[in-house]
């Protein structure tokens, strides 16, 4: 993930912004859930990754019995594929059968469509990825829709019309970058009170380069955090425990549901702080919750380079 890099982080302070009033309202206002606890979902973002055989799958493990052996670790996953290609049926049958009933996916929607200006209108390319990601049936997590830094408020009319004319029964969140949305309060109130209105999630950025995009407003009862770590910097677990603070609080509240993505450089270490969120979070709230059993002991791990 190359967005809110830093090279250096020894002068940066990270805490977490107080809740927003518009949070606390929403979430005191939820509907308590009947006979069941919260959704807590922890994973990485991607599966293809060769540096886990060992840990996270056997030694030995073909590449394409990794999603398996991952789904029996975690229990959702970012999906970057999905942001450049629409998947087809063989695809998402495949992503069916090799994971776990309770593991949810949280597919990207495609660039050529969050990244147009046009958001694809006239393409047919949001029907298209809608209907083909509806075949993960009832383990489809959350389309996760990433906006490009230059998606602004001069923007929001034909945003607008998109959101009104997506799919209801897809849940959807939205991440936007461009620092006016997080600088100008009023441009800010716009967008994120239009998201509420239409029930698409935000999404929750914790990155070391750019604070302002954590911005603590939540539209829906559910909150999809993508945290992205120092290679295992002792500030990576500080920062855990705050979310897990934060979201016992918003728990307790009223959310119903939960995404955590760890990311870190090259993706290596992201099971790691994935398995420290799960540790700390089922202590914390005392839900049970399913979560990694690597395949072999931790070995002490030195702090490696930022980026």
């Amino acid at each position: 993930m190359e967005f809110g890099k830093l090279s250096n982080i020894d002068d940066l302070t990270f805490s977490l912004p107080a809740d927003r009033p518009e949070t606390i309202r929403l979430l005191r206002g939820c509907e308590p859930l009947k006979d069941t606890l919260p959704h807590i979902y922890i994973g990485c973002t991607g599966w293809a990754m060769k540096e886990w055989v060992g840990l996270v799958y056997p030694k030995g493990c073909k590449t394409s019995e990794y999603l398996y052996h991952y789904a029996k670790q975690f229990n959702t996953i970012e999906m970057n594929t999905t942001h450049y290609r629409i998947p087809t049926a063989k695809d998402i049958e495949k992503w069916y059968k090799d994971s776990t009933d309770d593991f949810r996916f949280a597919p990207k929607m495609l660039q050529t469509v969050s990244h147009s200006k046009n958001l694809g209108y006239g393409t047919g390319l949001t029907t298209q990825f809608c209907e083909a990601i509806q075949g993960l049936g009832e383990k489809l997590g959350v389309c996760f829709m990433q906006m490009p830094p230059a998606f602004q408020y001069n923007d929001l009319a034909i945003f607008e019309k998109y959101l009104a004319r997506f799919p209801k029964n897809i849940p959807l969140a939205i991440e936007v970058r461009h620092a006016d949305w997080f600088s100008n309060e009023k441009h800010f109130t716009i967008l994120f009170d239009m998201l509420e209105h239409y029930k698409v999630s935000t999404v929750l950025t914790d990155v070391a380069g750019r604070r302002d995009v954590l911005h603590q407003r939540l539209t829906t009862s559910r909150a999809i955090i993508r945290f992205v770590g120092n290679g295992l910097h002792p500030t990576d677990y500080k920062r855990v425990d705050d979310w897990v603070a934060c979201l016992k609080k918003w728990l307790e509240w009223g959310l119903q549901e939960v995404y955590f993505f760890s990311h870190q450089p090259d993706n290596i270490l992201s099971p790691q702080i994935a398995q420290y969120f799960h540790d700390k979070i089922k202590e914390s709230y005392a839900v049970i919750l399913r979560g990694p059993k690597f395949l072999t002991e931790k070995k002490e791990i030195k702090q490696i380079s930022l980026f």
